[in-house]
């Protein structure tokens, strides 16, 4: 299965046997991406490599989300939760993503995500939780 959309919604979906993959520089500009992430987000990989990563950030998303996300990345090393993404032609599409830090030889440091298709009732429970967060943004 390819990149499908939901004939009722603007939701998209990808196959629980790909893996949504990117990396990024310091600055969240993103350095690499692999098809499937071009594929559901709907841009070519030149309209993504050079690009800040947030180019997929749907506004559902409250922004104490993505606080405890970079915490816990600086902190751990890692974060792993459901994320609500836009595409580019405005639909959206759900993750169940883990961002990590990698610190290179030379103390570089870059970011890596991988994002494959989460569990339904996890999406149905963020749903409720992210519109009550960004009511009180």
């Amino acid at each position: 299965m390819a990149v499908t959309k939901d004939k009722s919604s603007d939701e998209w979906h990808f196959s629980s046997s790909q893996y949504i993959l990117s990396e990024t520089d310091e600055k969240g500009i993103i350095i690499y991406a692999n098809d499937i992430f071009c594929e559901i987000a709907g841009y070519t990989i030149d309209e993504l490599i050079g690009k800040p990563h947030n180019i997929v950030r749907h506004p559902d998303m409250p922004r104490i989300a993505f606080k405890g996300l970079w915490d816990d990345v600086q902190s751990k090393g890692f974060w792993t939760g459901i994320v609500k993404n836009l595409r580019k032609d405005g639909g959206f599409y759900w993750v169940h993503a883990t961002a990590m830090r990698k610190v290179h030889q030379d103390g570089s440091v870059t970011y890596l995500s991988v994002r494959r298709v989460p569990n339904r009732s996890d999406v149905e429970s963020c749903i409720s939780l992210y519109a009550e967060l960004k009511s009180k943004e």
